[in-house]
């Protein structure tokens, strides 16, 4: 078009404006044109080097499935959580900045659960308080033969400008592509991950068989025993299973994985948030209440009314149900949040969300569909630069397999997708920008298949609107 346009003499001036048009109405974006199986993967065995209990000689007992998270807003404390098997363990967790030496100690409590035919083993929690930031802290669970050592490091205190490099993962499993895409990012540059929802999946298996959320906690413990993994439920961490009697939502999930929920003034477990480094990460509950004056509804207002951009810029929601979504697999699944909540979201300039859900790959333009009344009949998506750019990672690996079939055309909202599995890396720079990508486990650590960056709702567009306008050059 440019080409024909030149050769006709048109001024630059025009020339311009027709680029800048075309940049404003957007293509539909591109659905990447690689292939591979899209059936469904299979579950790593049971007996499998990934998922077996730590071979400790001479304990029977010995700490696994070791996990820890953020235990509180402000990053200076940390939960650490762990199974013993058959026994209670010691509850206390010794800790300090030297290996093998330890300073100080923390305790915390016990808890196990039943579900259907499964007892769990002894599930420990401990909060380690008064931590200082960008400090690398070992720590140990356990006693005499059966003690192991981990380490961690806290980020930097919040402030507009700290560096971090998040990863991001969703959906994964514990089958063979699930390895594949746990293995890529533990070769990764990434300092927590932000975890979308559906862990273990073991409610795939007759009875929900919870032996599969303990494999599942082998599975990931080389990198959740060292770095907070920031928990969002997903669908399959709902366990209701009426039939065999389990009528609890989420009682596995409850009991094994804790969130720092009190510290941001959150009555559950299953939304909160946190500030990490320049980030405020808000995580919602996809299958919880959030209608008007529910729990989650009056709490998110409250959170977005107070978040300092001046410390945290970065303002980030995971969620499990994305609410742009141009695959068939879980269409419009979570358009009645979208409804609830979008508006608050450009409202406040969230940079980012997050959501898992559909087994593929999928990053939307900034869009929002935020003006439809029932009688204006303006309810389709539009380009807004208030608006979070919304990315589907829910390609971790998991036992369902992809999903492939995509809507066609790709609709405007849509800048990228592919039905691939994979993980997201987010490295933000500073308070205007940030680096995101997305690999393909095809292709390698070192690919990027798919890359943008991204401009800070809260501080980027108050300064482009700042600057003198420019005429443009003739």
């Amino acid at each position: 078009m440019a080409i024909n346009a030149l050769a006709s003499g048109l001024p630059l001036l025009l020339l311009t404006l027709i680029f800048q048009l075309q940049l404003r109405c957007g293509s539909s974006g591109i659905t990447s044109p690689y292939r591979r199986r899209l059936q469904a993967s299979e579950d790593l065995p049971v007996g499998s080097e990934f998922l077996r209990p730590p071979d400790l000689a001479g304990c029977g007992n010995a700490p696994e499935q070791v996990h820890i998270t953020q235990g509180s807003v402000t990053a200076d404390s940390m939960i650490v959580s762990w199974v013993t098997p058959s026994q209670p363990g010691s509850l206390a967790v010794t800790f300090g900045n030297e290996t093998a030496k330890y300073s100080r100690t923390a305790t915390g409590n016990i808890t196990r659960y039943k579900y259907a035919n499964y007892t769990s083993g002894y599930i420990h929690h401990v909060k380690l308080t008064n931590l200082e930031y960008a400090t690398k802290y070992y720590y140990r669970l356990g006693d005499g033969e059966c003690a192991r050592e981990f380490w961690f490091v806290t980020p930097p205190k919040s402030g507009p400008d700290v560096a971090y490099t998040f990863g991001v993962i969703g959906d994964l499993g514990q089958t063979y592509d699930s390895l594949n895409t746990f293995q890529h990012y533990l070769n990764s540059s990434g300092q927590t991950v932000l975890y979308v929802g559906d862990l273990s999946y073991a409610d795939h298996y007759p009875l929900g068989d919870n032996t599969r959320w303990d494999t599942w906690g082998r599975l990931v413990e080389p990198s959740t025993a060292y770095q907070p993994w920031i928990w969002t439920a997903g669908n399959h961490e709902l366990d209701y299973r009426p039939e065999f009697s389990e009528v609890v939502p989420f009682k596995p999930y409850l009991h094994r994985y804790q969130t720092p929920h009190r510290s941001s003034k959150s009555t559950s477990q299953l939304w909160y948030s946190i500030n990490r480094a320049s980030a405020h990460i808000i995580v919602l509950s996809s299958y919880s209440a959030y209608g008007k004056y529910t729990p989650q509804w009056a709490w998110l207002q409250n959170d977005l009314q107070n978040i300092n951009r001046k410390k945290t810029p970065w303002v980030i929601v995971l969620m499990h149900s994305p609410w742009y979504n141009s695959n068939m697999y879980h269409y419009m699944e979570g358009e009645t949040m979208r409804v609830q909540f979008e508006a608050w979201l450009v409202q406040y300039k969230v940079d980012i969300v997050f959501a898992g859900h559909v087994h593929a790959y999928e990053r939307s333009h900034r869009v929002s569909n935020i003006e439809y009344n029932v009688v204006n009949g303006q309810c389709s998506p539009s380009r807004n630069e208030s608006a979070p750019v919304y990315i589907t990672v829910g390609d971790g690996g998991n036992i369902e397999g992809l999903a492939g079939n995509f809507t066609q055309p790709q609709p405007n909202y849509s800048a990228y997708r592919e039905a691939s599995f994979g993980h997201a890396m987010l490295e933000i720079k500073n308070r205007t920008h940030a680096f995101y990508y997305w690999h393909r486990n095809q292709d390698g650590e070192a690919v990027k298949s798919d890359s943008t960056w991204l401009t800070n709702r809260h501080n980027y567009v108050k300064e482009k609107r700042s600057l003198p306008r420019r005429r443009l050059p003739l």
